[in-house]
């Protein structure tokens, strides 16, 4: 029995040593989604104008106060919808030390039921089970019951710097390409360059990730197209109704 233990610590040691794209998830979801919606959200922004007929500096007007607003509300946005998440995990681990503290025999047999739910016989289920709470009971019992580790741990600031930074890299791409382009190319470099971007942005995120890279680049470019077109209608159909 103590022989298994030591083989199930070292699996554990072995394991946690090993380098996974999960740990990753808070930051690099807010930083592809700010970067994403940067991108589209602003090249859309700049597109739409100019399908209208608007002047360069309109153009550009418009493009600078899409990037500052986004970026404020993407900023405000995951910090208010993470620290949500985050006080439902402080509940929760509230809630843990209370039952650990009054209730040690029934959260014992809830986390035993939890390794024989795995596949381990009852008895070394109980043995395990009691010996990962004597070293670190509210430790294990978040991870096995709850699913709330260290490394997935709601961070706020972490996630509204990332994606706000990353708004703002996104929505710059497509200004740059507009400010620079000529009047006649404005259009059609402001899409060549924000789908360039998507598809650097579908592969950057899938190999951080450590995904296949394939099905992200579609899925971004893809929805990056529809919304760019659909806005260039929208704009000219304003532009020519008002003109």
């Amino acid at each position: 029995m103590h022989r298994t233990l030591i083989l199930c610590e070292t699996q554990l040691v072995r394991t946690h040593d090993e380098r996974h794209g999960s740990h990753r998830s808070g930051w690099l979801r807010a930083s592809v989604l700010g970067a994403n919606d940067g991108i589209i959200s602003t090249a859309c922004l700049i597109l739409g104008v100019a399908a209208a007929d608007a002047g360069r500096d309109a153009i550009l007007t418009s493009g600078v106060a899409g990037l500052v607003a986004g970026a404020a509300s993407m900023a405000l946005g995951e910090y208010v919808s993470v620290s949500s998440q985050r006080d439902s995990e402080r509940a929760d681990i509230r809630k843990e030390m209370w039952e650990l503290e009054h209730q040690p025999d029934h959260e014992l047999d809830e986390l035993t039921a939890i390794f024989a739910a795995k596949g381990l016989s009852p008895e070394l289920a109980r043995t395990v089970a009691t010996e990962l709470t004597s070293k670190d009971a509210l430790r294990i019992h978040l991870a096995e019951e709850l699913g709330i580790t260290e490394l997935t741990t709601a961070r706020p600031v972490q996630a509204s710097v990332s994606s706000a930074a990353a708004f703002a890299v996104g929505a710059g791409i497509p200004l740059v390409a507009a400010a620079i382009a000529s009047d006649a190319s404005r259009i059609a470099v402001t899409i060549g360059v924000a789908l360039a971007s998507l598809v650097l942005l579908g592969f950057s995120g899938a190999r951080v990730g450590g995904a296949a890279v394939r099905r992200p680049i579609v899925r971004v470019v893809l929805g990056g197209a529809i919304a760019m077109a659909v806005t260039m209608a929208i704009g000219s159909l304003f532009g020519a109704a008002i003109g």
